[in-house]
């Protein structure tokens, strides 16, 4: 935009903004004319961009990486404890609470599973944390074809299936796995085998997932009582309305121990909780409103500084009458210029953020297809809102005392 660009777009721009203005664009020749200041301008704004860009992906990889566990499971609704706010801080449930669901009409089939959290020692030495699932194979509790295929293989003891997107770990590990050759470690004192993988993706909290049956992870973890799953997964009946048993469920187990949801619930109660009661999820969304305001700051002191270097012009526009929306316009095309030529590079900045963290962490962090529309949109107010600030002195000023 800057630098060489400005002699080309100049003669191109200049007489489209006179034929959509309809008058001389004030405001875009006065960027032009100071090539210093508009290249401090257009840096300002798209550092501001892909602050916000930034923010919101990190956000957006929370949400999505909260949303990945319950996308695997096969079921129409979930039963936890009724402490649990998320897929991984719930009590154990009496196992009792399952027979009592599959006696509710309308209910097919309810599989109990269990959550723990180990670590694993790479070959390397460094350690990688591991959300585990201990499942029923013979219960069908997964929806993920690949996981599906692979269930009957944890009825081996001590074999499991391992997330293939874990972080940090050599991409040679899995492709001899998914060749045929297992992998075998030590963890809590039994040594598993990996037979077989999956994709789900690390989070921020876990590096990665790992599934075994019921009876090794309570092989792995001898003080969990078997009759107490920390969930109950529920398939629905063909042709029941899952509302009215989603209703029954929740009538038939008792409130004080147990909460039912269907998984599109859980999984947004999930995200509910840990991006408004979580320390990550409030900082994310924090800096967002700081990008915005590093934003409004940057663009008011370009804004404010063109307006009190033309002061003596626009005293001289004020005192032939011209009224204030006229100045007000001057200033909100530079606000729109602005807004429009420091998005594109930021967005081009932050789409290549994006790319090196995904590669650097494994975290699902993309750019939706409405996150360039809205932070446009608000990168747009956020100049306007500047401008608004920078006429402030032009529109409370005498003109007799400005000269």
């Amino acid at each position: 935009m800057t630098g060489p660009l400005t002699p080309l777009l100049t003669p191109l721009l200049t007489p489209m903004l006179t034929g959509l203005l309809g008058r001389l664009p004030i405001g875009w020749l006065q960027l032009v004319h100071n090539k210093g200041r508009l290249a401090a301008a257009l840096s300002g704004v798209a550092f501001a961009n892909v602050l916000i860009f930034m923010q919101l992906g990190f956000l957006g990889a929370l949400v999505e990486s909260i949303r990945l566990p319950y996308t695997v499971l096969n079921g129409d609704i979930l039963v936890s404890a009724s402490d649990a706010n998320t897929l991984f801080d719930g009590s154990p449930l009496p196992r009792n609470r399952l027979y009592q669901a599959l006696a509710v009409e309308g209910v097919a089939s309810a599989t109990g599973f269990y959550y723990g959290r180990i670590d694993w020692k790479q070959p390397d030495g460094t350690i990688r944390t591991m959300d585990l699932f201990g499942v029923d194979p013979t219960g069908a509790p997964f929806s993920d074809p690949l996981l599906a295929r692979q269930a009957e293989n944890l009825m081996l003891p001590d074999t499991a299936l391992m997330d293939s997107l874990t972080r940090n770990v050599p991409g040679d590990l899995f492709a001899a796995v998914e060749a045929g050759e297992p992998y075998r470690f030590e963890t809590r004192g039994r040594e598993i085998t990996v037979t077989g993988t999956f994709e789900i993706g690390g989070g921020f909290s876990a590096d990665g997932y790992l599934v075994v049956s019921d009876q090794t992870f309570l092989r792995l973890f001898p003080a969990r009582l078997p009759g107490a799953p920390n969930y109950v997964l529920v398939r629905l009946a063909p042709g029941a309305d899952p509302a009215a048993v989603l209703a029954d469920l929740r009538a038939a187990l008792p409130a004080s121990d147990t909460a039912v949801w269907t998984l599109d619930e859980a999984a947004a109660r999930d995200q509910r909780f840990q991006t408004t009661q979580k320390p990550v999820g409030v900082v994310f969304g924090f800096g967002v409103v700081i990008g915005v305001l590093v934003g409004v700051i940057i663009v008011y002191q370009v804004l404010s500084t063109d307006v009190a270097d033309h002061i003596r012009e626009y005293a001289t526009f004020k005192a032939m009458g011209y009224p204030q929306r006229f100045f007000l316009g001057i200033v909100f095309e530079e606000a729109f210029i602005l807004a429009l030529f420091g998005f594109v590079p930021g967005v081009l900045v932050a789409l290549g953020l994006y790319a090196a963290v995904a590669a650097g962490t494994g975290l699902p962090i993309f750019m939706p297809a409405g996150r360039p529309v809205l932070v446009f949109l608000g990168t747009l107010a956020m100049c306007a809102l500047s401008g608004a600030i920078a006429t402030r002195r032009l529109a409370r000023a005498n003109p007799a005392e400005l000269f």
